[in-house]
């Protein structure tokens, strides 16, 4: 819908466009498009394209690159964000973590692995106190059935296992 009866001002800014008088937002604003302003017109008049998505083939509203919002993000920001977190949660870098996580040292499983803390202390980040686990022996190592088995393989392995204990982790 454009509206064909503008009321046009002169703009103070010799580079910018006209006035008006925005119907949205009724303030005196640059005329963008549609006879509202920049805001307005992206609220109530913008739409974006729905698009089939490249990543998960759902039709949903195009954000970049052809992809819906969720894709976007999972392909080109997911590297910002899990450095940020490894950052926060840990204090070490994204190669750090990458290097810890790339294969679970008790069973070499290498498709999801977790970060894990021999002694159980998160604030202790040193070298030799962080592991990379797949979530079944990280479930294990947490669990008094299970954590004698996991414990016997990182001894076996090299690992300094005299703090680990699944009491470490339970809070009372």
């Amino acid at each position: 819908m454009v509206i064909k009866n503008i009321k046009k001002y002169q703009n103070p800014n010799p580079n910018g466009r006209f006035l008006i008088d925005c119907p949205g937002c009724k303030k005196r604003k640059e005329y963008h498009a549609k006879g509202y302003c920049y805001r307005c017109y992206k609220t109530f008049s913008w739409k974006s394209k729905d698009i089939k998505c490249k990543s998960c083939g759902r039709t949903r509203p195009h954000k970049a690159f052809g992809l819906c919002a969720g894709c976007h993000v999972r392909l080109h920001h997911y590297d910002l964000t899990k450095s940020y977190n490894a950052k926060k949660s840990h204090s070490i870098s994204l190669e750090k973590l990458r290097e810890l996580t790339k294969s679970c040292v008790s069973c070499d499983f290498d498709k999801l692995i977790t970060l894990h803390h021999l002694d159980g202390n998160r604030q202790n980040n040193g070298d030799g106190n962080l592991i990379g686990l797949c979530p079944n022996c990280h479930k294990m190592i947490h669990t008094y059935q299970y954590y004698e088995e996991v414990k016997d393989v990182l001894k076996q392995k090299g690992y300094n296992t005299e703090k680990v204990h699944p009491t470490n982790y339970v809070k009372r």
